[in-house]
């Protein structure tokens, strides 16, 4: 029988006081250079998700480029029968850095003098439409068509092949306010068409209503509450907003995107004090205002506040990236 007391037992690390006190001091300054890299990696992480997550939802993400365009920057016309803004190059007013945006080609917030108006004229290869804002607005074109137009209502010609119209206003007292809008198509040869529809006061309050859709877009959304379908990657929706309140926008489709925002004016200046107010990101719009909104990536949302002393009428438009 074997005395197992007798045996040596082996040890398996023949350190020294001194050499496991340096292997103790070794094994310290490794877990401290270890430490913040463990900590920080959720934080970035946390970080790369967040930004995700803003590029996906808002306009606080920082990528978004928002530029103000002034409303007294604009292009600006008083003929005695017209007093105009133009955003875009019109008629006499030209400006290469402000030629389109999108397929937008035109918003001209037009008041037009009683007994006074557009003669008739013809157009081709252009979407034209007109939101009235207050007066009455007659339009006749070559179609057959002719109809007075009041607030609320607005009035969409696809000019295709080629149409003529005329835009009068017949009331002897009042001027007729109306914004008149183009936009390039994306199809050319199209076969001319008018439309009319009427977006109530009630029907945007304190929420944003499609008025305008591409026809891509349209679906099976029938009816009066429908938007004007338009061949064009375009949206357009129009909103009265009540001071405090605000409203989201859902970016129309997946990918690279276009807006721009104009809030409709009350006055034919805008008020040095008070007044409609919108704010988007970090711009706040006044009356006559406008906002080019670029880096805009679908899905996400856009959010909207009114910050005025008043309801804040305005509209949105969301577009594909092709000027026009």
């Amino acid at each position: 029988m074997t005395d197992n007391s007798s045996i040596a037992k082996p040890t398996l690390f023949p350190l020294s006081k001194s050499s496991l006190a340096a292997l103790i001091a070794i094994t310290a300054v490794i877990l401290a250079l270890f430490a913040p890299l463990r900590t920080s990696v959720p934080k970035l992480l946390s970080k790369s998700n967040t930004s995700i997550l803003r590029n996906m939802s808002t306009t606080s993400s920082p990528s978004l480029k928002l530029t103000k365009r002034p409303w007294s920057a604009r292009g600006h016309a008083d003929h005695d029968w017209l007093y105009t803004f133009h955003t875009f190059s019109f008629a006499s007013y030209h400006d290469p850095q402000h030629a389109s945006f999108g397929p937008l080609r035109v918003i001209n917030e037009d008041r037009v003098a009683p007994s006074t108006g557009f003669g008739t004229h013809a157009h081709a290869e252009f979407l034209i439409w007109s939101y009235i804002v207050s007066g009455t607005l007659e339009h006749k074109d070559s179609l057959g068509n002719l109809e007075n137009l009041k607030r609320g209502e607005v009035q969409f010609t696809s000019a295709g092949t080629g149409i003529r119209h005329s835009e009068y206003n017949r009331d002897k007292n009042d001027e007729v306010h109306f914004l008149q809008i183009w936009a390039k198509p994306n199809k050319r040869g199209l076969t001319p068409h008018y439309e009319t529809k009427k977006f109530t006061d009630e029907m945007k309050k304190d929420r944003l209503v499609r008025i305008m859709e591409s026809t891509e877009r349209m679906g099976e959304k029938k009816g009066e509450e429908a938007p004007i379908a338009l061949h064009a990657d375009l949206s357009m929706e129009a909103s009265i907003l009540s001071p405090g309140k605000s409203v989201t926008h859902d970016i129309v489709a997946d990918g690279p995107r276009k807006m721009y925002l104009h809030v409709v004016m009350s006055k034919r200046a805008q008020p040095k004090e008070g007044g409609a107010k919108i704010k988007i990101g970090d711009i706040v719009l006044g009356e006559g205002d406008g906002v080019f909104v670029e880096n805009v990536n679908g899905p996400g949302k856009i959010e909207v506040e009114s910050v005025g002393d008043k309801p804040a009428e305005f509209l949105l438009f969301d577009m594909g990236m092709d000027d026009a």
